[in-house]
């Protein structure tokens, strides 16, 4: 009987040592990103630029390689990435100035009952959440919140909560938001199915965790409402509950301005949106403000309709249709659509329209450059041959690679509270495993990372201080309230997730 090979055994042993130091070299990167976020409060730019660089040295990747690697990264990141995120932010800014949004809240609060209320305010934060950032969605429903709460009489939790689950699902799950859209990107998943799996992923989170929900906050803790944003007559214009109309002119006067809407602790300056006044501007109907918000969402999904019925590419229709559900050819086409809609056909000139798209820019300069170094991140993992000794080794276990996606995003979320870094980071770490996944699966392990950045956001969480500070909220009621509700959000994604890769 011989003995083991000796060559073999050696490069057994060799290839173990080789994995076992790609894998402490990932730790110890992710750590250090961690660290710095968490602890030395070094913005995340900075922080998954200095972890990208100690992967790649401690990989073995070499120096100047790895520089090499971080900057390829950066800029196919921003490529496929960037534009569609500036042309979100232009979209948003002018849904915002134009009055759109104002449109869109009163309409559907003002014709709601009292027992709809809540139901209505978790529908206007999917909608404002769809073309909108989260940071710049909740600052522009805040005052909607407190206004609606004040003259409802309802607790304010029971109207807050249905808003925010509503604003966070869409920035958790649908693109064109930063983390689903980098995720997309660095998953190489198709856009329309994500965004079209989103939605439907989206839908039971909200209701769990809006209105159902948000019977139970309220009594957790019921608190006056504060009395920010108040305006002349509020008392006197109407009640939602009983039939009244939230005007055009009390939410207009409720809107806050700059200084109302920075708190050093929360959102980061220049979010806010002041829209109290629009002096000569008339707001866009209803109807024109649905159709242009909902223009790029049904282009995209077009297009991936199109994919399922036709993948020869030969038919003209879908040639077309292809080409006008391109992420950013929809995304383009919705703002200069909405540049008339909501802008010129509002009485807005060209010289305020320009001011418009240059404002939006300037704001989301920091989450472009979190998503660019998420992708710098995920190249010096593919490179180093880091990603290939995960891929391995989640093809070999027995764990769902969508659970593990979770679970990976959901430490990360809780360590930096970003969700952002959380989405970007963990679809860099389980890049090479989307390789084997089918093209629905791709698209849910894109929603089962973005259901983990959700978790239970608590006080490394800018969001968590805003909503605290806004509510007038303790510590305890606001871990009670809005944390609880981003973990039922993220649980109930992922559960919605799982389900799904059973029957597609």
């Amino acid at each position: 009987m011989t003995g083991p090979n000796p060559a073999l055994l050696a490069a057994s042993t060799a290839a173990a040592s080789s994995d076992t130091r790609l894998i402490g070299a990932a730790l110890v990167g992710i750590a250090v990103i961690v660290a710095l976020i968490a602890f030395a409060k070094l913005h995340p730019f900075l922080s998954l630029t200095v972890g990208s660089l100690v992967v790649g040295g401690l990989a073995g990747l070499g120096l100047n390689d790895t520089v090499s690697s971080f900057g390829t990264g950066v800029g196919s990141t921003v490529a496929s990435v960037g534009t569609l995120i500036a042309l979100g932010a232009v979209f948003g800014k002018l849904l915002a100035d134009s009055g759109g949004a104002d449109q869109l809240v009163d309409t559907i609060v003002g014709r709601s009952s009292e027992r709809t209320l809540p139901w209505a305010m978790a529908l206007v934060g999917m909608i404002i959440g769809l073309p909108m950032f989260f940071e710049i969605g909740l600052v522009l429903l805040m005052p909607v919140i407190l206004l609606v709460a004040r003259r409802s009489g309802q607790p304010l939790m029971r109207i807050a909560i249905p808003a925010m689950a509503g604003l966070s699902a869409m920035h958790g799950f649908v693109p064109p938001h930063p983390g689903p859209l980098a995720a997309v990107g660095a998953l190489h998943a198709d856009l329309g199915l994500t965004l079209a799996l989103g939605i439907v992923v989206a839908l039971p989170c909200v209701i769990l965790g809006g209105p159902v929900f948000g019977r139970l906050a309220g009594r957790w803790a019921d608190v006056p409402v504060p009395d920010l944003f108040t305006a002349d007559g509020d008392q006197a214009d109407g009640d939602p509950a009983a039939g009244g109309e939230l005007t055009g002119r009390t939410a207009a006067a409720t809107r806050p301005s700059r200084a109302d809407a920075t708190d050093p602790q929360a959102a980061p300056a220049g979010l806010a949106t002041a829209t109290a006044e629009r002096p000569g501007l008339r707001r866009p109907s209803f109807t024109v403000t649905l159709a242009t918000v909902l223009l790029p969402v049904v282009l995209m999904l077009a297009k991936a309709v199109a994919d399922v019925v036709d993948d020869t590419g030969k038919d003209s229709a879908k040639q077309a249709l292809d080409f006008l559900g391109t992420p950013l050819v929809a995304l383009l086409l919705a703002v200069l659509v909405a540049m008339y809609t909501l802008g010129l056909a509002g009485g807005l000139d060209r010289t305020r329209l320009s001011a418009t798209v240059e404002e939006a820019l300037p704001p989301i300069a920091g989450i472009l450059l979190i998503v660019a170094a998420g992708g710098g991140l995920k190249q010096v993992l593919v490179d180093s041959g880091i990603s290939k000794v995960i891929a391995s080794w989640v093809s070999g276990s027995t764990v769902s690679p969508l659970l593990l996606a979770w679970f990976v995003a959901v430490l990360i979320r809780l360590a930096t509270g970003s969700a952002t870094v959380a989405t970007v980071t963990t679809a860099g770490i389980l890049q090479p495993v989307a390789a084997s996944l089918s093209t629905s699966h791709v698209s849910l392990l894109v929603l089962a990372i973005g259901a983990g950045s959700l978790f239970f956001s608590h006080v490394n969480d800018a969001g968590f201080w805003l909503t605290k500070q806004y509510f007038g909220l303790s510590v305890r009621q606001n871990i009670a309230t809005w944390s609880l509700m981003e973990t039922v959000l993220s649980v109930t994604g992922i559960a919605g997730v799982l389900a799904l890769s059973v029957v597609i």
